[in-house]
């Protein structure tokens, strides 16, 4: 290892260090962890699997950061999210607003092969973070560490997705919401970047465009020429709009969107209407390393929202089933 190595190693171990200084820590959770749980492969495997996902199909990328998101907005950072419904229980995942989620099957391989390795150790929880994290990274954004050592939580109900924000929230709307967790309005708007991946269903912003309400004229906000491209693409709810021109890179080009008037979801475009957010907009479209700092902090806060610890959480040994 070179000199230029071992600085730019202390520089990031500074950066994890300044990062988690601000937030109150979870006792039980640690950097390493899994270390200390003799377990110190954890890292590698998930890292290995998801790039090896990423790499077969970039979009994948989108789909994990959702999913961590989906997952900690509802009853804390617990896997949740994860468990599939019985004849008894209707869970998250089957609610509208968590049937378009993927990316299962990258958990349920990473959890196999953990198991096999360090049975009852890592938490799907654990996995579900780092693999959101890893994601960032191998789509080009920035690297940062997370704390781990969360557990699993024991409770998926449909009707406590109803804390997931929707589409069609305005700024203010979204700072309310957001600060009821203890997120700033920058925090929300940092958190909004992770939109620089991936695509919205047409279902999530059809109420913008007058060809699919009569009585609506297109939404004044938007872009009359991008108006005209979402009403070409939207031939199904299904149908699906890049949020930004390069849907598998993470940059801070869906800030640029925003100010272009070419937000495709109106939850997204609102950041730039409202003068609280629009300058934080203006920040991020400019400066992509701020961007990237802003958001890593504000993933690691969200990361830490409810965490399960002793008997309030288990490690399941299959993340769809509690133990």
């Amino acid at each position: 290892m070179n000199h230029l190595e071992i600085e730019m190693g202390k520089f990031e171990l500074f950066m994890v260090i300044l990062i988690v200084s601000g937030y109150g820590f979870v006792d039980s959770l640690r950097m390493d962890y899994y270390f200390m749980m003799n377990c110190p492969i954890a890292e590698g495997i998930v890292k290995n699997i998801v790039y090896r996902h990423l790499q077969a199909d970039p979009t994948l990328a989108a789909a994990l950061v959702r999913m961590h998101f989906h997952d900690c907005f509802v009853q804390g950072c617990d896997a949740s999210v994860l468990i599939d419904s019985t004849k008894d229980n209707t869970a998250e995942k089957d609610s509208p607003a968590n049937l378009s989620l993927r990316g299962y099957e990258i958990i349920d391989e990473v959890k196999e092969q953990l198991e096999i390795q360090c049975p009852r150790v890592v938490s799907c929880a654990d996995i579900l973070a780092m693999a959101a994290r890893d994601a960032v990274f191998l789509a080009g954004g920035p690297v940062y560490d997370i704390p781990k050592g969360r557990k699993d939580g024991t409770r998926s109900r449909i009707e406590d997705t109803i804390n997931l924000p929707p589409p069609t929230l305005n700024s203010s709307e979204l700072i309310r919401l957001f600060g009821q967790r203890g997120f700033t309005a920058q925090e929300m708007v940092a958190l909004s970047g992770a939109h620089t991946l991936g695509v919205a269903r047409c279902s999530s912003f059809k109420h913008r465009l007058s060809n699919f309400d009569s009585t609506h004229d297109v939404d004044p906000t938007l872009d009359a020429q991008f108006a005209k491209t979402l009403s070409k693409r939207c031939t199904s709810d299904k149908s699906e709009q890049a949020f930004d021109t390069t849907k598998d890179t993470f940059d801070n080009d869906y800030y640029n969107a925003l100010q272009r008037n070419t937000g495709v979801l109106f939850s997204d475009q609102t950041l730039y209407n409202n003068p609280r957010t629009r300058g934080i907009v203006d920040a991020y479209a400019f400066n992509q390393a701020m961007f990237f700092l802003d958001f890593q902090q504000a993933m690691l806060k969200m990361g830490l929202l409810d965490v399960k610890e002793g008997s309030k959480g288990e490690v399941r040994a299959n993340c769809r089933i509690i133990n």
